[in-house]
């Protein structure tokens, strides 16, 4: 195979997007909440990882992170892989890393990216699901179950469901 046909082969492959979040909580467990400005819900720190760039999953999360709210800190292990995958979209693998728990002195560190947050919240398992529906709720939950089971590997999701 010459270079340009192993160009125009991986050209024709089909386009999956890559996404890296962290999951931060406090002393009581609560899940530290993001608020975009660009659509409507809530999220996690994190976002789109640049792999043009040679950014792994853990560097995008890590990067995202200290964008968006401002906090540099070494993310602990890998809590949950999620393929999702909408209409008309291209398929997201989404990476969700443990942030660890933050102290008082962590939150009071937080500084929102003001071109996109809003805001942050510190919200109770309980009520994930009216601040996150859908996919990114079921995967915060089971990266939540894989963190009470000290031990377990991480969550293989497909649209937010487990899987395997």
């Amino acid at each position: 195979m010459t270079t340009s046909d192993f160009d125009a082969y991986i050209a024709g492959l089909p386009r999956v997007l890559a996404a890296a979040a962290a999951l931060f909580r406090d002393a009581e467990g609560n899940v530290l909440l993001v608020e975009p400005n660009y659509r409507e819900g809530w999220g996690l720190p994190g976002g789109t990882v640049e792999s043009d760039d040679g950014e792994s999953p853990r560097q995008g999360a890590r990067r995202e992170t200290a964008e968006e709210i401002g906090l540099d800190v070494e993310l602990g292990r890998l809590l949950a892989v999620d393929w999702a995958q909408g209409p008309g979209r291209p398929p997201l693998v989404a990476y969700l890393y443990d942030g660890g728990v933050l102290g008082d002195g962590d939150l009071d560190a937080i500084r929102l990216q003001e071109e996109e947050l809003l805001s942050w919240r510190l919200v109770p398992r309980a009520e994930l699901s009216a601040f996150l529906p859908g996919v990114l709720g079921r995967r915060v939950v089971a990266a939540l179950d894989v963190l009470e089971r000290e031990g377990v590997g991480a969550a293989e999701l497909e649209n937010g469901h487990r899987v395997g």
